[in-house]
């Protein structure tokens, strides 16, 4: 066949190159098994791998190729990395300081310990090279400094959510939950307990007729029985039994059986549709009113005599705590009433009673504070606001008394309805309106205006609802300890015993739930119970009454909170334990809020609000 124009003797089709390739494999191969590892190319030192961590123990003994490098080794963390083996693999320090490479030296040390004399160890100069990178990276801007922004997943402490500044003030560490023997006094009402422990609460349940007479007793005589700090069983204690019933009653005025008279708040679904006899005859409601008038003065004197700590009255609007002299760390008779309306303060302000709202004054104490710290322009700058918007409000002022006019000019005087003056007071009291029915109404009475305050209750027509199924229902009190014309009440206890799934299986939980108007006194008293007989372990969930939530607020400053050992002294005759009263007479800590959260776990508390 003739050469083509433009054919090159030399070339060689694509087919024939891969057939000399297999060719040349296969004569390579067979020859290959007879080579020594030592002999490849690519290795710096016998035994070595190229970019391995370090030296290839036993390389002499192997046969077969070089094993490839590790591709998750860091080339920074290695015996040949460029920044330490230019620190320490010169060449003239290796012979002045008489250093080799570690193969060599493992293979003397075997035979025979090196003479070292005063030169320094090889890890010394690996660290001393690790410090001059750290100081090297000191110098970098937080742009340049990629380790800021780096994590290490391996080290033990957790690290931060976020990136802090090398120039910001140091994060500050969440404090561990209080542990202690004792947990703070909640003077708010609990609608719900729910206590949970793996020990069972079979003691609480099936009392005898004697062990029910007992409690009784023990409750009426204000006697109270010392429990001993561990209770081996506690089903077969009867002071146990009995302190229990004593811990469930507590004394209420009105008593209707038909009707649940706590909470009296938003409880207009529960009431309707029960018989009330007195809602169109107003010659019971005044009979009963006349009933209730003579129940809250014998609180009221009972209570001046220390002879009663505290006692709650609970309307359909709101709710007051009238507490003795020396609880929450006061002096003198204080009452606490929350929630509040504009009209309800404009009235007891018409009565002449003096009252605060302690946690606005709160928040304007702290926005003084907050004022006075910073001496600047800024100060300058809002007191010529403040003015600005007094010459603003003036001439509002101006324009309420003579803003009409141009509807005279217009003619159309007539036709046009004016707004009332009620309306104007109403928009410029606006803020105080909008405080209403919120926490922050919430007023304290103390010292003699709690008898004003008293007075005030008894004779105030709104205290009663007058339309809706509470109609000509008087409020209702509450007390520890029995006065006048008030019905002993039980409170309603029931154990159960459910499992609860756990990882592998399921785990024993016991149960018991106290249903009805818990107050402080109680909550304290079951505790003390709960201790010798659940053995330092239980948890309790305390459904709060809210409206109620905000008394825990304290009522004096701390300058003038008095000793509290004298309070507990003078309280010994109001019927409670004496523990119970040492919980009572220490000031309030918790706020504006209550607990709702209560565990002991090895005799201590911790709780949560």
């Amino acid at each position: 066949m003739s050469e083509q124009a433009g054919y090159s003797p030399s070339f060689k089709r694509p087919s024939d190159i891969l057939r000399m390739r297999r060719k040349r494999a296969r004569s390579e191969g067979v020859g290959a098994g007879g080579r020594s590892s030592a002999a490849s190319p690519g290795l710096s030192a016998p035994g070595v791998r190229p970019f391995s961590p370090g030296p290839l123990l036993g390389a002499q003994s192997r046969s077969g190729g070089v094993k490839r490098r590790n591709p998750f080794a860091s080339i920074e963390n290695t015996y040949n990395s460029p920044k330490k083996r230019a620190a320490v693999w010169s060449d003239g320090d290796i012979d002045s300081l008489g250093c080799k490479p570690v193969v060599e030296a493992e293979s003397e040390n075997r035979t025979q310990e090196p003479d070292r004399g005063d030169a320094p160890k090889f890890t010394d100069l690996l660290l001393q090279a690790d410090k001059e990178d750290a100081t090297h990276k000191k110098h970098l801007s937080v742009s340049e400094d990629d380790s800021l922004f780096e994590e290490d997943l391996f080290d033990d402490k957790p690290a931060p959510s976020i990136l802090t500044s090398p120039q910001g003030p140091p994060t500050r560490e969440t404090a561990p939950p209080a542990v202690c023997v004792e947990y703070p006094a909640d003077w708010s009402l609990k609608t719900r307990l729910l206590f949970t422990s793996p020990l069972p609460f079979s003691w609480a349940e099936h009392l005898k007729a004697q062990e029910e007479a007992q409690g009784l007793t023990q409750h009426c005589r204000a006697t109270h029985a010392n429990l001993p700090q561990h209770i081996q069983e506690p089903r077969c204690s009867s002071e146990l039994r009995c302190g229990f019933q004593q811990c469930l009653l507590y004394w209420q005025h009105p008593s209707l059986p038909w009707l649940s008279l706590f909470p009296r708040i938003g409880a207009e679904r529960k009431f309707s549709g029960k018989s009330a006899p007195w809602a169109q005859d107003e010659v019971l409601q005044q009979s009963l009113m006349s009933e209730w008038s003579v129940s809250i003065t014998s609180l009221y004197s009972m209570l001046k005599a220390k002879l009663c700590p505290y006692f709650y009255l609970c309307s359909y609007q709101f709710t007051v705590l009238f507490r003795a002299a020396g609880l929450s760390g006061s002096k003198g008779i204080t009452a606490v009433l929350s929630p509040t309306t504009r009209g309800l303060r404009e009235a007891m302000r018409a009565e002449g009673i003096e009252f605060t709202l302690p946690l606005l004054e709160e928040k304007r104490k702290s926005k003084d504070q907050g004022s006075t710290q910073h001496h600047t322009e800024e100060e300058e700058q809002q007191l010529t606001e403040t003015n600005d918007h007094k010459e603003a409000e003036e001439d509002d002022d101006d324009d309420e008394d003579g803003g009409f006019s141009w509807l005279k000019e217009m003619g159309v005087q007539d036709k046009i309805k004016k707004p009332d003056s009620i309306s104007i007071k109403l928009r410029k009291e606006h803020s105080e309106v909008r405080l209403d029915h919120r926490p922050e109404s919430v007023v304290l009475v103390e010292g003699s205006n709690t008898f004003t305050l008293l007075n005030f209750l008894i004779n105030c027509k709104s205290l009663v609802a007058a339309t809706g199924s509470q109609a000509g229902l008087p409020p209702t009190l509450l007390a520890p300890t029995a006065f006048r014309g008030a019905t002993l009440h039980t409170l309603k206890a029931r154990s159960v015993n459910v499992k609860t799934q756990v990882r592998a299986g399921y785990q024993d939980v016991c149960s018991l739930e106290i249903t009805g108007p818990v107050m402080p006194h109680a909550l304290h008293s079951l505790t003390q119970l709960l201790r010798p007989a659940q053995r330092g372990g239980f948890s309790a969930g305390l459904y709060t009454h809210e409206p109620t939530a905000v008394f825990n607020i304290p009522t004096c400053a701390r300058t003038e909170q008095h000793k509290q050992d004298g309070a507990a002294q003078d309280l010994g005759g109001c019927g409670l334990h004496p523990s119970t009263v040492s919980q009572l007479v220490q000031p309030s800590t918790l706020g504006k809020s209550a607990l709702r959260q209560l565990h002991m776990k090895d005799y201590s508390y911790t709780w949560r609000s």
